[in-house]
């Protein structure tokens, strides 16, 4: 499910990822970035939405995208996921939850038959001046890479 753009600037921020550079929201290259975030590394639909990614991810640069993948994980365990799947894009960690809540991705949640508190799997699409574009949220894995990919390839060049 896809929500209408919102025109509002998404707060800068800085956050550790994998690559040893800290991500930045404001400042960077690429024309549009792709924000997804997701419940855990090594779980079967957090694996099949990364490697979709990975997979797409020359038509996303091409398009002039770059994407980040966020979850609460430790870096260890994004270095470990990273490499596992051979991602060519980074991973946030975001063990204090700032980014979670800033996006308004953290949920009530069922998971055998007992209520937790997780990630709602969300996808937000900023561009290089820090406005969000377009957001998914309650993300389904199956074809929802392909629908952000075809989005991004929408936007008229920068």
């Amino acid at each position: 499910m896809a929500d209408s753009p919102s025109t509002a600037p998404i707060a800068d921020f800085s956050a550790a990822q994998t690559g040893g550079t800290p991500f930045q929201l404001l400042g960077r290259a690429p024309r549009l970035t792709v924000l997804y975030f997701y419940p855990k590394d090594n779980t079967p639909g957090c694996t099949t939405e990364s490697i979709a990614f990975r997979e797409l991810y020359a038509e996303f640069q091409a398009a002039g995208t770059e994407i980040v993948g966020i979850s609460r994980d430790s870096m260890r365990s994004h270095d470990g996921f990273k490499a596992k799947l051979s991602l060519p894009f980074e991973l946030i960690s975001d063990p204090d939850e700032a980014l979670c809540l800033q996006f308004g991705v953290m949920k009530n949640k069922m998971m055998y038959g007992k209520q937790v508190r997780g990630v709602e799997r969300s996808t937000f699409i900023v561009d290089a001046d820090g406005k969000l574009v377009k957001e998914w949220r309650g993300v389904k894995v199956a074809n929802h890479v392909d629908e952000v990919l075809e989005f991004v390839k929408s936007q008229p060049p920068s």
